[in-house]
């Protein structure tokens, strides 16, 4: 993956420095550094913060979807399967894993994204922090992601799920 080299170049193109773009992320400067710079490897939160600063999907900093990239949280495992577009939204798709233990918190995204959880297997407690809800094998979960939202696995099982992020796109501009 070469994650670094995306995330500053888009960095550059809006014109947000380093610091800048550490604070509104809430991450330290020299992980962000050692991110560009390609010695440090970052997690799902830390791109899903960095990337909700920039305004683009998870998938902008990501390899190409045929290198099938896989991501890793705390508590989820996330493999890019396909990116999708139409002319009103950017969407994602991931096979979703998430182990059993501590939940997993990921940061906002950029306003108006929205999360669509399917559950194959386990039982999945998801959505904004202060109001998660609850999922098994068969069930849907949806919620807007604009505000900080975890994942957890309820009992010892391990849940698979899918995935489906939808990116707005701002009004004449292309991801």
């Amino acid at each position: 993956m070469d994650v670094g080299p995306r995330i500053r170049a888009l960095r550059m193109d809006r014109g947000i420095s380093l610091s800048e773009l550490a604070r509104l992320a809430g991450v330290g400067k020299a992980t962000l550094s050692g991110l560009e710079n390609g010695v440090r490897n970052p997690t799902l939160e830390t791109l899903y913060a960095i990337t909700a600063q920039l305004g683009v999907p998870l998938t902008a900093v990501l390899s190409a979807p045929e290198e099938t990239p896989t991501v890793r949280g705390v508590a989820v495992g996330a493999t890019l399967l396909e990116v999708f577009h139409d002319r009103d939204a950017t969407y994602e798709l991931y096979r979703m894993r998430v182990s059993p233990g501590p939940a997993q918190l990921s940061p906002a995204h950029q306003a108006g994204v929205t999360e669509h959880v399917t559950v194959f297997s386990g039982v999945l407690r998801a959505g904004p922090v202060d109001a998660p809800r609850t999922a098994g094998p068969g069930e849907y979960l949806r919620w807007t992601s604009d505000v900080p939202h975890s994942y957890a696995a309820v009992g010892d099982e391990q849940v698979r799920a899918s995935l489906l992020l939808r990116y707005p796109r701002p009004s004449g501009k292309d991801n």
